[in-house]
């Protein structure tokens, strides 16, 4: 491996503890109910939202309360998802009027968004709607990862609180999660992402003319190829902050729709663990002592750094049956060298590391 590989590797590393600080600082004075930046802009947005629902934010909830409100909302959200997965070609926005989506992978689908999993067991391009993909996985997307930081708000005041029953209240938790951090965020990817060239549109699929014509399995000439486009840039920017899992397209990151350069590569790549190093320093601050955040930050660092180092030398090494093959795995100028099989080609072996690793 090169030296601009290892300055790559730590340049990231540099960012995602650079911004641990700020952005941790930010999430507990959101979660404490204290003013910040946007407050003027969104504040109005949460209060509406309180009086839509009914909730009232000083009102909080016991633990019990609490994890009824979380297993009620989040069966509600996989109840619809299924459904919306099922009459998807009764919908609008199915440009490519896409059929409903079977019972089974239905439900595979909807239990892995509502539980922040995010497994597919689908090509999102063959089988979802853009409203599927929007109103369902988008925004459980969001809602599930609101719901994981909800969770462990409620149980850093159950360390703080001593002499207390109460742990907050889930609505407000899990509303301020999302219009204070997760939307702001996503909002700030998503526009970086469009500008590297990933896909953001409401149009049908493009139909583009092959070069150099091949041949099916059947033997047919083909000539033309179907472009899958899509609103792909939105639902990827919360993709990687919140939940890593549910690409709009079958390979997920790998498809050049949905990750075009290697700038939108770092910006992904850095997203995956924002939220989770700030949330370090978000524990400490409302703790009281914030060297507990750093502390904990500083241990999931050292065994990412040594997990990172591992694969990264690992894969740099090559593969000994593609040497016994005759394969020459070793590193030039031409020749990134290593065992290139299953990896994104356009960003090399410690970018595709770095991402797995992450992931």
């Amino acid at each position: 491996m090169n030296i601009y590989s290892w300055i790559q590797l730590a340049f990231y590393l540099v960012v995602l503890i650079a911004l641990a600080k700020p952005l941790g600082s930010f999430m507990a004075k959101v979660y404490q109910g204290e003013n910040t930046f946007l407050h003027r802009v969104l504040g109005p947005v949460e209060k509406f939202i309180y009086r839509l629902s009914g909730v009232k934010p000083e009102e909080e909830m016991n633990w019990i309360t609490y994890a009824v409100a979380v297993m009620l909302f989040n069966a509600i959200g996989l109840l619809f998802v299924y459904a919306l997965q099922r009459v998807q070609a009764m919908l609008p926005l199915n440009p490519m009027s896409l059929g409903a989506v079977t019972p089974d992978s239905s439900w595979n689908t909807a239990v892995s968004f509502a539980t922040n999993t995010n497994w597919q067991g689908y090509g999102g391009e063959v089988t979802m709607s853009y409203l599927s993909q929007m109103l369902g996985l988008t925004v459980q997307n969001f809602v599930s990862a609101a719901t994981g930081m909800a969770i462990l708000v409620a149980l850093i005041r159950g360390i703080v609180r001593h002499t207390v029953k109460v742990i907050g209240n889930f609505w407000v938790d899990l509303t301020r999660s999302t219009i204070y951090i997760l939307f702001p965020l996503s909002f700030v990817v998503a526009l970086v992402l469009a500008s590297q060239g990933v896909v953001q549109t409401f149009d049908s699929y493009r139909t583009a003319s092959m070069l150099q014509p091949t041949t099916d399995a059947n033997g047919n000439t083909v000539t033309e190829q179907v472009l899958a486009v899509g609103p792909a840039a939105s639902q990827i920017a919360i993709k990687q902050l919140g939940t890593n899992g549910g690409g709009f397209f079958n390979v997920n990151s790998s498809h050049p729709f949905e990750n075009a350069t290697p700038l939108s590569n770092f910006f992904e790549m850095l997203s995956i663990l924002l939220i989770p190093a700030a949330l370090c320093y978000t524990f400490g601050n409302m703790v009281g002592d914030t060297r507990q955040g750093w502390a904990l930050l500083a241990v999931m660092t050292i065994i990412f750094i040594a997990l990172l180092g591992i694969a990264v030398w690992s894969e740099q090494s090559g593969n000994p049956a593609f040497t016994a093959m005759g394969v020459d795995q070793s590193q030039t100028d031409i020749n990134p060298g290593g065992n290139m099989e299953g990896k994104e080609v356009r960003f090399g072996i410690a970018n595709s590391a770095l991402w797995a690793t992450a992931t």
